[in-house]
């Protein structure tokens, strides 16, 4: 198994789930021959798998460089995620994405936000409860890490500006990365209106998907809504479903920070519904679930090394 960025923040954290285990080999590429193409396309195509986490353009080219018809590739950037012949990495969405991963030579890992998004939405439009042609609106509170080296070393910089202190939106533009993703996985007609924000702790997420009941087939209560995503995710290792409701009159968006599972929480009534997915951004929203996908197609148990 090859890294090739594992410098980057999601490159280090799969390095960090696979080095201690005895059944791959990681091949490590000299630190100073790291960016020399010769050498890498000579690691890329000795490798069984390979993950790539690099920015889009790097990625595409890294996938130019490969010869060897067997190597299997994880790719963790934006670059293929609606891309024909690469399978989307979010197994636990059905049997037949979860056969697609398995037998797949290219895998798209999700985008963070895409993962909180999907694993809330995908259900309802698959079992027919929300339209694929109804707009949905979307929040996600993040932690800076999911910024890359730049971001971190921004808030961690004992001189930063007192602004980094307050929770801060982006994406402001509507055309945030993650959409495509969340618009075509989910069958949407249209992208959802969305709402990133990134504030001053390192890493965890909150992705809440805001639902007007009336809007849903069968005019639905929000317990109704939960019962659809519990049957959906029955049995699933990485991703559960709490009781309905919550017990805390809050939702922290660290909570689950070091973790690589996602627990999707249902609250509402009658009339409207909130679904939040909580999950470590660098977990099941990257690494984790890029370390889960290569167990997937390499045989392994689904959780091994998590």
């Amino acid at each position: 198994v090859y890294i090739d960025g594992r410098e980057g923040t999601t490159g280090l954290q799969i390095y960090e789930r696979l080095q201690a285990r005895d059944d791959i080999e990681l091949l490590l590429i000299e630190e100073e021959k790291r960016k020399d193409p010769e050498e890498r396309k000579k690691f890329l195509n000795a490798a069984d798998l390979v993950f790539l986490c690099l920015p889009d353009a790097a990625a595409k080219e890294a996938v130019a460089l490969l010869e060897n018809p067997h190597t299997r590739v994880i790719d963790a950037s934006t670059a293929h995620r609606v891309m024909p012949g690469w399978s989307y990495g979010l197994p636990e969405l059905s049997g037949a994405h979860e056969a697609a991963i398995k037998n797949s030579a290219r895998v798209a890992n999700p985008g963070c936000h895409a993962t909180g998004f999907i694993a809330s939405v995908y259900p309802l439009t698959a079992s027919g409860l929300l339209p694929k042609e109804l707009p949905v609106t979307a929040f996600s509170l993040t932690g800076y890490s999911g910024g890359g080296k730049k971001m971190i070393a921004d808030y961690e910089n004992t001189q930063r500006s007192g602004l980094l202190g307050a929770p801060r939106q982006y994406g402001l533009t509507q055309t945030h990365k993650h959409l495509p993703e969340m618009k075509a996985v989910c069958g949407l007609s249209l992208a959802p209106v969305f709402c990133p924000v990134v504030d001053d702790y390192y890493a965890g997420m909150a992705v809440t998907v805001m639902l007007s009941n009336s809007q849903l087939k069968g005019t639905p209560s929000a317990k109704d809504i939960w019962e659809c995503l519990a049957a959906h995710y029955e049995g699933k290792k990485l991703i559960n479903v709490h009781p309905f409701g919550y017990e805390e009159p809050m939702i922290a968006a660290g909570t689950m920070e070091g973790k690589d599972n996602l627990k999707l929480i249902v609250n509402g009534h009658e009339n409207q519904t909130i679904i939040t997915a909580l999950f470590d951004n660098l977990g099941k929203g990257a690494s984790g679930a890029a370390v889960q996908n290569m167990n997937l197609m390499l045989g392994f148990d689904e959780t091994a090394g998590l």
